[in-house]
């Protein structure tokens, strides 16, 4: 008799699309969202291969071998730039989708900060009425206070932790930032670059100092794993 499958066998691990499939999935996503994203990498595409076709006319002196090779290194520059392009448009895409919901700067902060940033991706403060949060990055730049909600009401709680900090870290410049769409905001896809342009006063060792520092304050008291805090009841003493 022929062997059967154990009935209890496991089902194959489900295998993960290749990279040009992935590439074509993230094309899709930000040409929904991004209609003029197509044509911006078609030009980014395009323009390296008519510069590199007209240098190597001019300079190539007729030679065939030295004109392909002028060709080949546009089209692969273009390549190059379209890739670029593509990932500047799918990450301003995605944050499109989630830009306005509540934990959208957690997200950006947690993916999206480059240059040393350190960034939390939970609120060092929330307001459980309107759902308004601030977050905090810390950078060569210093520590940056970043609010979630309308300016009108975050301001008190940007100012409220920024006292905080100054308490305990008075030589560390400590700047605010409010996430919107109103005057004088920053848009959620653009905060990575502006923390990214904030002048430089801290070194690597400080930034790490710093971060550490703060983290040690906000901690709370460990809770063991698998219970849940607020069904936690108080034991009862011991009969004698």
């Amino acid at each position: 008799m022929a062997r059967t499958k154990d009935a209890g066998s496991s089902p194959k691990p489900r295998k993960e699309p290749g990279r040009m499939k992935q590439m074509w999935q993230v094309f899709q996503m930000t040409r929904r969202y991004d209609s003029s994203a197509q044509w911006l990498m078609l030009l980014g595409f395009l323009l390296p291969i008519l510069v590199s076709l007209g240098l190597a006319l001019w300079l190539a002196g007729g030679n065939g071998f030295t004109i392909a090779l002028w060709i080949v290194a546009g089209v692969l520059a273009g390549i190059l730039i379209a890739l670029v392009i593509l990932g500047r448009r799918a990450e301003r895409a995605a944050y499109s989708q989630i830009d306005g919901q509540p934990g959208a700067v957690g997200a950006v902060l947690r993916s999206g900060l480059r240059g040393g940033w350190v960034g939390n991706e939970m609120p060092v403060a929330v307001n459980g009425k309107t759902q308004d949060a601030v977050y905090r990055a810390v950078g060569r730049g210093g520590v940056v206070l970043i609010s979630e909600g309308p300016r009108s009401r975050t301001t008190r709680m940007l100012e409220d932790e920024k006292r905080k900090i100054n308490r305990v870290l008075p030589n560390v410049p400590v700047t605010l930032l409010s996430v919107g769409h109103e005057e004088g905001s920053v848009e959620l896809h653009r905060l990575p670059a502006t923390l990214r342009k904030k002048k430089r006063t801290l070194t690597k060792p400080e930034v790490l100092a710093v971060t550490n520092r703060l983290n040690s304050l906000q901690a709370s008291l460990p809770i063991p794993k698998g219970i849940d805090p607020m069904k936690v009841r108080p034991q009862r003493g011991k009969m004698r």
